[in-house]
């Protein structure tokens, strides 16, 4: 699913302009990046978190050159989903 369906479904579902959905969707995406970009996690109860998971440093190949890449630790943005949101999709795909 595409941000244009969601906000295509939201509008329907709530009577709500297409345009006024997609200006809230855009603000809260931007104030889970910026609260990312902090370093503060985003809770939606029922829902999930949106956190920073750090990534160890290591050593990679590129093959085609055959070289060493010396990759730093780093953090990247991930999704824990809440666990009733998580039994509710295991049971829902079999």
């Amino acid at each position: 699913m595409t941000k244009a369906e969601i906000v295509k479904e939201i509008s329907r579902e709530t009577g709500i302009e297409r345009s006024s959905v997609e200006k809230t969707l855009e603000a809260f995406m931007s104030s889970v990046k910026d609260h990312l970009i902090k370093n503060e996690g985003v809770s939606l109860r029922g829902f999930g978190n949106f956190i920073l998971k750090k990534r160890a440093a290591k050593i990679a190949r590129n093959i085609s050159k055959n070289t060493i890449i010396h990759l730093p630790a780093h953090h990247i943005p991930a999704f824990k989903p809440s666990k009733k949101f998580a039994d509710k999709v295991k049971k829902s795909v079999k």
